[in-house]
């Protein structure tokens, strides 16, 4: 078991560190708002820091999931930053979706202090997360991942170095523009048996069974032909996810116009005020026509 740091508890990193903790390990958790670390130390144990720093003192493991950028960037760097407070020969483990370019530029501030960087986005949301069955895609050093994979494991169903620094982030880009045709493909499906008399939750029955299936189908479908839209990852955080895509994908060539479209689809989704509905809202803008 080891002493880990925990900076980051959101609707992912609070189930994330508490199953750290559930796993023996001696965990510190830090969050911009304390009162949600005293509660989580209430809830699991373990002890609350006041800054990244604090909390990285002497932990083995460092692992994160904040907002964005910026916010890892807040978390890592300066003299309150989680790096200032970690030796030689640790490990720093971002949860965070963020851009490739950011995780450049920490990979080589960690690796300046001796320190391993490990980017390891994940994907299952809020459910995932509490249920401990993320599937965790990572970049970096394989040493550093060995070291890694077995805290990592505490809440992962899958877990996998994919390449160098910025594999995983890159991985998660792939995963997001999956999502984003997925959800418009299910969306149109079940806008149109809607519009053609048909009994939603029988078509999915059948269709769920052939080459249609998908897990967004498997777990959405009833929830969007009840219009309900509080589950899981939200338009905002969508938005930022597709945006890192695009501006990626204007660096290296590919050519995503299905993503771009379905970004844009999700402004209008943002328009309606779906900024915090989940990702599955897409089909409130076909009703909505």
């Amino acid at each position: 078991m080891a002493k880990v740091a925990f900076l980051g508890l959101g609707v992912m990193g609070y189930p994330m560190a508490g199953h750290l903790q559930a796993a023996g390990h001696d965990v510190t958790v830090y969050n911009r708002t304390a009162a949600k670390s005293d509660a989580w130390v209430t809830q699991h144990g373990g002890s609350a820091a006041a800054t990244p720093v604090l909390a990285a003192k002497d932990a083995k493991f460092v692992l994160c999931c904040v907002g964005n950028d910026d916010d890892l960037r807040s978390v890592c760097l300066g003299e309150d930053g989680a790096f200032a407070g970690m030796d030689a020969g640790t490990i720093f483990v971002d949860h965070t979706t963020v851009s490739a370019a950011v995780t450049r530029e920490l990979f080589a501030a960690s690796d300046a202090k001796g320190i391993a960087f490990v980017d390891a986005p994940v994907s299952g949301g809020q459910a995932g997360a509490e249920n401990g069955v993320l599937s965790v895609m990572c970049g970096g050093v394989q040493s550093a991942y060995d070291r890694a994979e077995p805290i990592i494991s505490a809440y992962a169903r899958i877990c996998k170095r994919i390449g160098d620094s910025g594999a995983g982030q890159m991985t998660k880009m792939c995963n997001q523009i999956a999502i984003a045709g997925l959800v418009q493909g299910l969306s149109e499906a079940l806008h149109f048996a809607e519009k053609a008399g048909l009994d939603g939750r029988a078509v999915v029955e059948v269709i769920s069974q052939g080459a249609a299936g998908s897990w967004q189908m498997a777990n959405r479908y009833e929830t969007m032909l009840d219009d309900h839209f509080e589950h899981g990852f939200a338009v905002d955080w969508m938005r930022k996810d597709l945006g890192i895509c695009l501006d990626t994908a204007d660096e290296n060539g590919a050519s995503l116009p299905v993503t771009a479209l379905v970004d844009q689809f999700y402004k209008d989704v943002q328009k309606m005020g779906g900024s915090r509905w989940d990702t599955s809202s897409l089909i409130k803008r076909l009703r909505d026509v």
